[in-house]
This record gives C-alpha cells, structure tokens and sequence, in this order.
C-alpha cells in the first residue's frame, strides 16, 4: 500500500524504452537521479528519485510491472497480478480492482506500457529526446531535458477561460506533448510508440440509491487507503459537504484528525456554523478555525519567486493563506492532509444533461428546466434557444474559433458542450490567432469525451478537477506537508458516472448523490445545507493591498514580452479589475500565467533535479548485462 511521503515535492521518474540510448541522455541525468530500475535486459528503464514507498514493483520471466503513486497495490499483490501479463493489452485486466491515484508503468519484454489517471491528477508526458521518445510524470522534465522553452501559443491559450477539451491541461513546454488522461503509451520495440485508450465511461444507468452505494464505498476505499494507525491526519473542514464528508470518513477509518477551518467575512457567511457542527459531531478531532483577518491577504507573497510548477496554477492568491495553515498542521503533527478539491466536479453532473432527458422524457425534462429557471433565473428565451440547440463538437469549436473576442454572454447554465471559451479585451491579436489555430486543430482531430453533451462536459470538469488537485496538491507538498484529493481517486470518478444524471443533478437538493452516500454517517444537518459561501472581501481587499505589486508587473509583463498581452489594456486589466468584462476569472488567469513566467525566468532548472535525496551510487549502464 502506497502513501504520499514526506519528500513528495521532490518525487519525479522518466521511463525510458529497452533499446540503445543516446551518451548524452544518460550523461546529463546521471547527476540528478537518485533511483533507477532496470529493464529486465538490465538497461535503465525507471529514473528518477522518489520515495520508495511510493512505487511497488513486480517482476517474473522478463515482465516488470509497476505502480507509482497512492494506490492498494501491495508488492505480493502485484506479483500474483503479473502472472496474467503477457502483454500490454493485459496490463489494465490484471490490476482491475487496484484503486487510488497512481501511474503504471510496464517493460514486457521490449515492450512498454505507460500511463496515468483517467482523472488527470496523475499525468504523462512524452517528449523525444535526442531521437528517442521519453516519458516522464511532469513535463518540466522533458522541458530540461530538451533545453524547451515555453510555448507561446499555450501562454495565449492560458489566457482564455474556460479552456475546453482537449486544449486543457496541454504541456506548456514546446515540443513536449501531454497524453490525455485515460489513454495510455504503447513503446513498441524499435522507438514507435502509439496512444491508445485504456479507460472508458461505465454506462449511466444505476438509480440514485444503487449509484450512491457505489460512492460511499469508493470514498470509503479512497479515504482509508491514506489513513494509517496512530498517524495524525490533517483535514480541510470548510463546512461544505465535499470536505465534511472526508472527515467523517476518515473518523471512521480511525483516524485522529486536526481540521482546519477558514472563516471569511461575509456577512452571512455560513461555513464556520456548518464546519463547528460537524466538529462537534466528529470524534477525536483538534478543529482549527482561521478567521480571514488573522491570515495572510490574498496574492500575498506573489512577489516572491519561487520553483515553478507544471503550468500556472490557479493558487496563487491563497498560496500564503495554504503555507500559514500549513505550518499549523504540520505543528499539530500531521503528516497528510485531506482535501475536498474535486467534490463539486464530480458528484453534480452539468445541467446541459436536460439536453438527453429532453428527447427521453419531454415532460420529466420540462419540470426539471422550470425548476432551474425558479433557482438560477433563467430567461425562457434564452432558455429555449439553448435546449433547441445541437451540432457537433467539432462545429462547436469552430463557431468558438470565430468569437474569441466577444464577451460571453450569460447563459442558462444547460448550455450544449459547455460555455464558450473567450479571451480578454487586452489579449495580443498574436494571441488571438495562436489560440484559434489551437482551436482549429482540435476541431480537425478530436472526438468528444462523449456523444451526449453533459457527458462530455462533466467528464471534463472532472479532469480540470484532476488537474487542479495535482497542482495544488504539488504545492502544498513542496511546503512540507503533502495533500491528497480522494474525490479524484479514478473508482470515485468512475461512481459517480454510473449514475442517472437526472437524479444527480436535479434543481431541488444540493448534491443528492453525495447526500445520499453520507446517509447515516453524516449528520442530516450536514447533509441539507444548500448555501455555498465565498470569499469575494478578501479576493479584492488583497488586489488593493497589491497594487503597487501589480503596477510594476505591469511596467515589466511577460505576457507582454511573450507577446501574448497589450501592455496598455494589461495595465488597465490589473489595476482596475472591477471595470473589466471577465472580472476575477480573467485577472486570476493573467496573475497565474504572469507569475509562472517570472518563477520559469528565475528558475530554468527544476528544483527537484538539483539533488537527489540519494545519488545513485552504481552505473547507468552496466557493461556486463549486454
């Protein structure tokens, strides 16, 4: 069984195929590496450095297989499972029923399997590195390895909100190519290599009552397998279901809990009531509450570079508000800490799933619409037109290509393939034309994550939870203390999904797929409460406290420099946010992409590669196993 651990920040590997490689590439790792395992020809296979309780490795008759991350796999279980490889196309059979958040990696005599997590938490990226194709958990590897700089087309990309499938989540590294989540690399004997798919959606047919079976034992299994006896366990307690949920489930694993609780301002503001009964309710429980004015502001510390991650994060306004709770935990005792990053994206499906119900059910799917008009206020017009549309997702994307300055105009929330992704009024004419090519191409070559639009669209949001909760998770852990996001776990996707939309999304219960998984577990009170709260206060109290921070960044942007932003309505966008059409989605896009680039600028080598906790004692490549 496979834990976050301490170091986790640092853990990184490449996989490289069984054939000759470059001098160079080995010459130039040999260095950073601290682990290796060997293909069964006795060349390197996995290098890296990481852990060792986060990878298990089995091996019998030339076959390795491997499993790196958080997961149920043991080293006698995975050895029983290899049994039944041959090859790759055996690989997911024999590990069905191994659940939590991990890549596989397979060397099958010549062969190589490699992939990560249908939900994206877990990523691969190939890249080809003097003619030979690596694969690699983080992209910025690659990047060094190939001495790649940012692309410019994906900064203008990073520009746009929402980012729609498959351009979310695409390495930001030229010449690095990110594999989409759920498929796999096949590395073919002689260098080929070939993406195949390896996951695929259960069908959603379960009732409410059968699907929320599916759940609680997922997340049961989720939360478990990080719990260990006499390990303090550090918890987001927000007062929302998602994170109420978590805690409640690990009181019940045994685990001895510290919470932590932000208190925001708002009048009205119902977390710390919700998060306070749920502490009373939980057993062996430390509850930490912070209220906003005893925190750091938001984006302090934005001024500070630091290594950067992956791609831009969209933590940068609470990065100081994470290390503070950060350091209470850790000084509390905790060695992990749970999060219910993930919980809104994957247990409430979008609206547009009354687009199907429609054509199953006219009347069923009408009431459904008036009860969402009642809630949200929706306009019938609007409402109509947007129920009566169809098309394909190619088109979908094109007729987005052509309106990439238009602002988006508020919706029902049922839109088709989901809302239209749009650029700021102060984004290059540059960056227009590099985001549409982007657009253009993807209409050309992508096929849907499903054929009906609140499939696809909550597939999507799913992976975009993924892909958030392994950059937020990275950055705690590079403060000391690792996270983990359950609700990304692949089998709690997976439950999630059997369900009927209709029963999950319906206008009049929050979350009933979650209630009704914690039924009886958690507190009614808990499981009824309809109010989500926000922090808007301190979002723009920090921008004010900031503006002089933001006034230079202006003066001396890297968007500017890349060519991707007009330094006059950059300036404008930064200074004055509340006078721009995109509002805080826009700003916080341009503060994380901006930030990034400086970190990148300030930082051209990945910390993690400057010493392995380790050095790797023995040669990269023994001359007697040839």
């Amino acid at each position: 069984m496979l834990s976050m651990a301490s170091g986790t920040s640092r853990s990184w590997f490449i996989v490289v195929p069984d054939q000759e490689l470059p001098p160079g590439l080995l010459t130039r790792l040999r260095p950073r590496v601290g682990r290796v395992v060997r293909h069964p020809s006795g060349r390197p296979w996995l290098l890296g450095d990481w852990a060792p309780e986060r990878m298990v490795v089995a091996s019998a008759g030339g076959r390795l297989l491997a499993v790196v991350g958080t997961s149920s796999a043991t080293t006698t279980d995975l050895q029983a499972r290899l049994k039944g490889v041959s090859t790759v196309a055996d690989v997911e059979g024999a590990l069905r029923g191994v659940h939590g958040s991990f890549h596989v990696l397979a060397s099958l005599k010549g062969s190589g399997y490699v992939r990560g997590s249908a939900s994206g938490a877990c990523r691969v990226h190939r890249a080809v590195v003097d003619g030979v194709t690596v694969c690699a958990d983080r992209a910025r590897t690659l990047a060094w390895l190939t001495d790649a700089g940012p692309d410019p087309a994906q900064l203008a990309a990073r520009l746009a909100s929402p980012l729609p499938h498959p351009l979310a989540g695409a390495a930001m590294w030229s010449g690095v190519e990110t594999v989409p989540p759920g498929h796999a690399l096949h590395l073919e004997p002689g260098g080929n290599c070939r993406t195949v798919a390896w996951w695929q959606a259960p069908e959603a047919g379960l009732p409410l009552a059968e699907a929320a079976l599916a759940l609680r034992k997922a997340l049961c299994d989720a939360v478990t397998l990080r719990v260990r006896p006499g390990q303090v366990l550090g918890a987001d307690l927000s007062g929302g279901m998602d994170s109420t949920s978590l805690c409640f489930l690990a009181a019940e694993a045994g685990a001895s809990l510290v919470t932590a609780t932000l208190h925001w301002e708002a009048l009205g503001n119902e977390d710390q009531h919700y998060a306070r009964y749920a502490a009373d309710h939980l057993p062996d429980v430390e509850s930490l509450v912070f209220p906003s004015a005893a925190l750091p502001p938001c984006f302090a510390g934005s001024e500070r570079r630091r290594d950067p991650q992956e791609e831009p994060s969209p933590a940068l306004r609470d990065r100081e508000i994470q290390q503070h709770i950060t350091r209470a935990l850790r000084a509390r005792g905790a060695a992990l800490r749970l999060t219910g990053h993930g919980g809104d994206h994957a247990v409430v499906p979008p609206a547009s799933y009354i687009h199907a119900l429609l054509r199953r059910d006219p009347a069923l799917a009408l009431r459904h619409t008036a009860g969402f008009r009642a809630q949200r206020r929706w306009p019938l017009g609007a409402t109509a037109r947007v129920l009566l549309r169809g098309g394909s997702y190619p088109h979908w994307l094109n007729t987005a290509r052509g309106r990439l300055r238009e602002a988006a105009v508020p919706l029902p929330a049922c839109e088709t393939w989901g809302p239209r992704p749009t650029l700021p009024q102060w984004a290059s004419t540059r960056a227009v034309d590099q985001f549409a090519a982007l657009l253009r191409s993807a209409a050309e070559q992508t096929v849907p994550l499903a054929t009906d639009f609140s499939r696809h669209a909550w597939i999507h949001q799913m992976r975009e939870a993924g892909r958030i909760a392994g950059l937020i998770n990275d950055d705690t852990a590079a403060d000391g203390l690792p996270a983990d996001s359950p609700f990304c776990d692949d089998t709690v996707l997976d439950a999630c999904l059997s369900v009927r939309s209709h029963e999950a999304g319906h206008p009049w219960s929050y979350k009933p797929l979650l209630a009704a998984a914690m039924a009886g577990l958690v507190p009614e009170h808990l499981l009824l409460r309809t109010t989500k709260d926000h922090c808007d206060i301190e979002w723009y109290r920090g921008i004010r406290e900031h503006r002089r921070q933001l006034a230079v960044w202006a003066g001396t942007s890297h968007l500017v420099a890349a060519g991707v932003a007009e330094e006059d309505g950059l300036r404008r966008a930064l200074l004055s946010p509340g006078l721009q059409t995109g509002g805080g989605a826009e700003l916080e896009n341009a503060l994380g992409v901006e930030a990034w680039l400086r970190d990148v600028a300030v930082h051209p080598v990945p910390g993690y590669l400057r010493t392995p906790r380790h050095p790797y004692q023995e040669p990269l490549i023994d001359s007697a196993a040839h």
